[in-house]
């Protein structure tokens, strides 16, 4: 069957309440926490680091899902790993060693991940298949909340779900970016399992609601 799962975003989250907002959307149903941690570098803005993910993994019982944004994640991903990180997943561009960099995720006890951002295309990741558990697609650009649905994504993970299908790896599709009620339903139809949504639930006034209701609209597909 597939492993539907909504991922809210705590880059959008109200900090001074975090720990009810985890609460919140796990009422919610929500499967994962998405934690989006950049460096001013690799991308134009500074969000999070290790302490935040030590802090949401003591108000949370989710797995803790850390994209990073980074330049050099070698550097840092045993400090998320011991901050509490049960997912962690790196850009292409970022990681001049790929093979190094998720087999020590791997070596750490973290699913490993790979993430592509819009213009980067799916022949980059082709040889990383066998060594992660999920390939993250940006259907915007990385680095700010609240930006519009790149359409092309969608293509996207048509393509990606061929190939996944053509390795015989077992690989989930994540998608993070612009994603809201109005296209989750389409992108779980692609093939899109794990949905990253930080504005369109802790935008809300209630994320927990707003979990809830994501979540219904991505099971929609696999109901009709």
């Amino acid at each position: 069957m597939t492993d539907i799962r909504i991922a809210p975003s705590i880059l959008s989250a109200d900090f001074t309440q975090l720990g009810e907002q985890l609460r919140a959307v796990e009422r919610g149903g929500a499967g994962l926490i998405h934690v989006d941690v950049m460096d001013g570098h690799f991308v134009p803005n500074i969000s999070i680091g290790p302490m935040i993910v030590k802090a949401a993994k003591k108000a949370s019982r989710l797995p803790l899902d850390c994209h990073l944004m980074i330049t050099d994640p070698d550097r840092y991903i045993a400090e998320f790993a011991a901050a509490g990180a049960s997912m962690i997943s790196v850009h292409v561009e970022a990681a001049t060693h790929l093979n190094r960099t998720l087999t020590a995720i791997r070596a750490l006890g973290c699913r490993p991940g790979v993430v592509l951002n819009p213009a980067t295309p799916l022949i980059m990741i082709e040889e990383a298949l066998r060594l992660v558990d999920y390939v993250l697609i940006m259907s915007v650009n990385p680095g700010f909340g609240g930006q519009s649905f790149i359409e092309s994504s969608l293509d996207k993970i048509d393509r990606l779900r061929d190939m996944i299908g053509r390795s015989g790896f077992n690989v989930h599709i994540e998608v993070d970016g612009g994603i809201g009620p109005d296209n989750v339903a389409s992108l779980v139809s692609r093939g899109a399992e794990w949905i990253v949504a930080g504005t369109a639930v802790f935008g809300s006034d209630d994320p927990e609601k707003a979990t809830r209701a994501l979540r219904q609209k991505a099971m929609e597909p696999l109901t009709v």
